[in-house]
């Protein structure tokens, strides 16, 4: 009796399997959404006005823009936010277009490229003169649900090497921004994203004024 019942179970497992398998193949493809995390700086940019006329006043120094570290949480790609009660959430099916800081270092170089504070911004590698380095780090980027405000955070500091004194500090600044989002509940991914890349483009616009008393 036993041995019949252990041989009908085994039967009817592939069929058990089989319907598990399907449920899962049913299931609705979601398309994932991208999103570019490239604000940019308003207004024409030294580029433009360079083909359309005489080149305006653009800074004297030149600046090496090193790779813009990722805090903790800021290595994924997929939207964030934070709950009213502290915990975390993610849109599976929404992501940016590349990692945030690596989103955010592009952004803040062509940011100050646009703005002209320097006579060149340059990559890591290269081998022309370099008189200020700038090492950013990228430390918020989500949208707090519980304020309905996106939040962005960045860190940067300036350095000058010194044969006399070796490498110095000249400026250190730290900006924070936030964005209000609609109050729409749930919130959209594209609501979201829109509300970081223009809490970014305020980090990035605070960051160019502190880097005025540098150049």
């Amino acid at each position: 009796m036993r041995r019949r019942m252990l041989l009908g179970a085994a039967a009817l497992a592939p069929a058990v399997t089989a319907l598990g398998a399907c449920s899962v193949l049913n299931q609705d493809y979601v398309e994932p959404r991208r999103y570019p995390l490239a604000p940019r700086r308003p207004g024409p940019s030294m580029a433009g006005m360079s083909a359309m006329g005489p080149r305006g006043a653009r800074g004297k120094k030149t600046l090496l823009m090193r790779l813009t570290r990722a805090a903790a949480g800021m290595d994924g790609r997929l939207l964030r936010s934070i709950r009213p009660d502290g915990t975390e959430a993610t849109e599976y099916y929404a992501e940016w277009t590349a990692p945030p800081a690596e989103a955010a270092e592009d952004s803040l170089r062509r940011w100050l490229v646009d703005a002209g504070l320097f006579a060149a911004v340059l990559a890591p590698g290269t081998r022309g003169a370099v008189d200020l380095t700038m090492e950013s780090e990228l430390v918020a980027l989500h949208v707090d649900l519980g304020r309905g405000v996106a939040v962005c955070s960045m860190t940067v500091v300036v350095l000058r090497d010194t044969s006399q004194f070796g490498t110095r500090v000249v400026g250190q600044y730290a900006e924070t921004a936030t964005v209000p989002v609609p109050p729409d509940r749930p919130l959209g991914p594209d609501a979201q994203a829109a509300g970081m890349v223009a809490a970014l483009a305020a980090v990035l616009g605070r960051l160019e004024g502190d880097l005025r008393a540098v150049t």
